[in-house]
C-alpha cells in the first residue's frame, strides 16, 4: 500500500510557513469524520490557524491533523483526515498548496491519544488520489 504525498506536503508547507515567519492556515472539508466547532463551519468548510502559537499539541501523522486550541476562549480537541484538508497556506502571503478531497469511510475514528487505550479499527479501501496541485491563495493583510 502507496502513502499519499498530502500528509508529507502539508508537513513540509507547515514548516516553510513556520521558517519563514509566516502564519501556516489550513482549509478543511467539514463532515461526519471531522471534529471541528462546528459554529465556525461555513458551506461545510473551516479555516484553521495550525501555528504553534495558536495550537497545543500539534500532531500531522500520515492519516490524521490533530491539535487543541482556544475558540471564544474555551478550548476544543480538533480532529480532522488528512485526506478532509483541503489547503494550506501563508496568511501573509497567500503562497500555498490546495488538494483533492479523498473520501474515507463514514465516521473514520481518529486514532487515541497516548494515553488512551482503543482497540484498532478496520478501515475500508480509499479510493487513488488524483494528486495535489500548486495554487496561490489570495493574501490576508
Amino acid at each position: 500500500m502507496t502513502v499519499s504525498t498530502r500528509p508529507y506536503l502539508i508537513r513540509a508547507l507547515h514548516q516553510w510557513c513556520t521558517d519563514q515567519g509566516q502564519t501556516p492556515y489550513i482549509v478543511v472539508w467539514v463532515d461526519e469524520n471531522v471534529q471541528v466547532p462546528m459554529e465556525y463551519v461555513k458551506n461545510n468548510e473551516i479555516v484553521l490557524n495550525v501555528g504553534y502559537g495558536a495550537t497545543q499539541g500539534l500532531q500531522i501523522d500520515n492519516e490524521w491533523l490533530s491539535f487543541s486550541a482556544r475558540f471564544g476562549g474555551v478550548s476544543r480537541e480538533i480532529w480532522i483526515p488528512i485526506g478532509n484538508v483541503l489547503s494550506i497556506f501563508a496568511r501573509e502571503s497567500g503562497e500555498g498548496m490546495g488538494f483533492e478531497l479523498e473520501a474515507l469511510p463514514k465516521r473514520a475514528e481518529p486514532p487515541a491519544r497516548p494515553a488512551e487505550a482503543v482497540a484498532p479499527v478496520a478501515a475500508e479501501p480509499v479510493e487513488e488520489s488524483k494528486g495535489a496541485k500548486v495554487i496561490t491563495f489570495p493574501g490576508r493583510r
